[in-house]
């Protein structure tokens, strides 16, 4: 078996909020390890990460501690950075057996060619400012500035003061799915279409059989003919985590709930 979980953006909200979502978190890391071939967390796993050379982010310590222990236990545990934890540096590799990915990946899992993205600058060429900004926040030249111009606590206040900023435009757009108890499994959702519309183009040419993605917090399950895209919802809003299962078959889930 295979999962998928992302948004989970620990740290964000106040501290109660930030509490209940990390022990939801590594309760569900405890459940997904005792069958799970792999896990992949899809990006945004902390809603604001950067390391310094010798400093990292305080915090988290349950799921950085679990996710060490899974390791440690054998259990392959694949990251892809999202948009607000782009940052990372070798921590979670190296303290917490961590596989690194910073960019889209196709891998063969069960038999089937699974596209893993978090989403977050994919269908972006009619946003010239978010264009704009991805490649601020990606620039190593920045990074490096960034990291040797701004003391820890300052740059962890205003990362945290962005995150919160970034949040507030998804909640307001993926309003609607706050109340869901079950997956979107329409023809349609205009918050997801565009990562929808990524798959449909790039399966025109390259052979995929599933794409996951993350970023946009609302838990979406299309399928069209051959295509089938699954987006995984935010922690805070829309819990949810896919299966992948040794059949090939991709189920998004959510509490006591499940996509047919």
């Amino acid at each position: 078996m295979y999962y998928f979980a992302s948004d989970i953006h620990l740290g964000a909200g106040d501290a109660a909020t930030a509490r209940a979502v990390e022990r939801r978190f590594v309760a569900w890391l405890d459940d997904a390890a005792r069958d799970a071939e792999a896990i992949f967390l899809v990006g945004d796993i902390f809603d604001f990460w950067f390391e310094y050379r010798r400093v990292v982010p305080k915090g988290f310590v349950r799921t950085l501690g679990k996710l060490a222990e899974l390791t440690d236990r054998g259990v392959r545990v694949v990251f892809f950075t999202g948009n607000h934890d782009m940052w990372v540096g070798d921590y979670l590799a190296r303290e917490c057996g961590l596989e690194i990915h910073t960019s889209p990946e196709v891998m063969t899992l069960s038999g089937k060619k699974v596209f893993i993205a978090h989403g977050d600058n994919m269908k972006i060429d009619g946003q010239p400012m978010l264009k704009f900004l991805n490649r601020i926040f990606r620039s190593r030249t920045l990074r490096w500035l960034f990291s040797w111009g701004v003391h820890p606590d300052w740059a962890l206040r205003f990362g945290h003061w962005w995150s919160g900023r970034s949040r507030k435009g998804h909640g307001e757009e993926a309003a609607r799915g706050a109340s869901l108890t079950e997956p979107y499994t329409g023809s349609s959702e205009p918050h997801t279409e565009p990562l929808v519309e990524y798959a449909r183009e790039y399966s025109r040419t390259h052979a995929v059989d599933l794409f996951v993605f993350g970023h946009m917090h609302f838990p979406r399950d299309c399928r069209e003919g051959r295509l089938h895209v699954v987006n995984l919802g935010c922690w805070a809003e829309n819990p949810s985590y896919a299966v992948l299962d040794a059949a090939g078959e991709l189920t998004l889930k959510m509490p006591g709930k499940t996509s047919v």
